[in-house]
């Protein structure tokens, strides 16, 4: 194969906004699929587009849904409102496990579950690992928006101490516990939000315990998670997915060979696409996965092995299961 840092799809025409276009190829490829990891407005942070307008490009562009996640507000109601305005895709609420909620609150994933809820983060800017973090991203970087939101809650003395998930001895604290005990009674999904590797490897172990049957490793290539290849491997041997997304090579956190790399050695089967889209500064959402294809293809992917990452592995995570919203109340 050649090199794949360098190698770029033949196409690689540039949009209106400067940013590059998906090719037809890679449209259709990942026709059907979820973008289960976007960042849209209405937020406490400037996106790019909003929720409605986005469900419509979803439907323009053939992708089936997508998971709203919000770093610090519930987003179920919101993606209800979407459903009902544009009902040919599926938007989908979760909730963020951060301060703003409670941290490791019980309460707020039961409300989330009856509210419809597909996917519980564990908790991301508040959580142990990522304030603690001191993982340097390479020079020429973009931060992540949240960076500077989080310094301004400090700086006005309204930080919330860090959550903790693990105890002195590396055990999943009861509050974890209570918390995938709700994400299995509503058949959400658990993603591991920005936990460290050993932090992950515990709660993927306490939610496959749990009953918990959809789980996904959040970014394990991420500055402040870094997770190496064998604890990937060991923790697809619990099912868990590991999500690759867009923003974390093409905001230049990582080389996207490291990405490839860890593909190939983990496997496309335990391997998830999503975006991490909608900061105004980033290609459109609705391009992500397409994005994402075209560069695969380039590099020596076939187009089965896109099709699962993006398309089936998507779906088995996002799609409508049996527990219907309130019934497990």
């Amino acid at each position: 194969m050649s090199d794949p840092e360098h190698t770029q799809p033949d196409h690689d025409p540039t949009g209106d906004d400067g940013h590059p276009a998906p090719s037809v190829r890679a449209r259709e490829l990942v026709a059907g699929a979820y973008d289960t990891h976007i960042h849209v407005a209405p937020d406490v942070m400037r996106r790019r587009i909003d929720d409605v307008t986005l469900a419509r490009r979803f439907q323009d562009v053939g992708l089936a849904g997508f998971v709203l996640k919000s770093h610090y507000l519930p987003t179920a109601e919101r993606a209800q409102v979407v459903r009902t305005v544009v009902p040919g895709v599926d938007a989908l609420g979760a909730v963020t496990l951060n301060a703003s909620v409670g941290g490791l609150n019980p309460v707020a994933v039961e409300l989330a579950g009856r509210s419809g809820a597909r996917v519980v983060w564990m908790p991301t800017v508040d959580c142990r690992n990522q304030r603690d973090s001191h993982a340097q991203a390479p020079e020429g970087a973009t931060p992540p928006m949240w960076a500077q939101l989080q310094t301004e809650l400090a700086r006005e003395g309204i930080m919330a101490p860090a959550i903790d998930v693990v105890d002195d001895d590396g055990e999943v604290l009861p509050a974890v516990r209570q918390v995938l005990q709700v994400v299995a009674k509503y058949d959400m999904v658990l993603a591991t939000g920005h936990l460290s590797g050993a932090e992950i490897l515990a709660t993927v172990r306490a939610a496959h315990d749990a009953g918990v049957r959809r789980i996904v490793v959040t970014h394990p290539e991420f500055t402040s998670q870094q997770v190496p290849v064998p604890a990937q491997r060991e923790l697809a041997g619990y099912g868990a997915l590991m999500e690759r997304c867009f923003t974390t090579p093409h905001s230049g956190k990582i080389s996207w060979d490291l990405l490839y790399r860890h593909i190939r050695e983990v496997g496309p089967e335990n391997s998830l696409l999503s975006s991490d889209l909608g900061q105004p500064f980033n290609p459109p959402v609705e391009d992500g996965l397409a994005l994402m294809a075209d560069r695969l293809l380039a590099n020596g992917f076939s187009e089965e092995e896109v099709r699962l990452m993006a398309v089936e592995n998507t779906r088995r995570i996002a799609a409508p299961s049996a527990t219907s919203l309130g019934s497990a109340a």
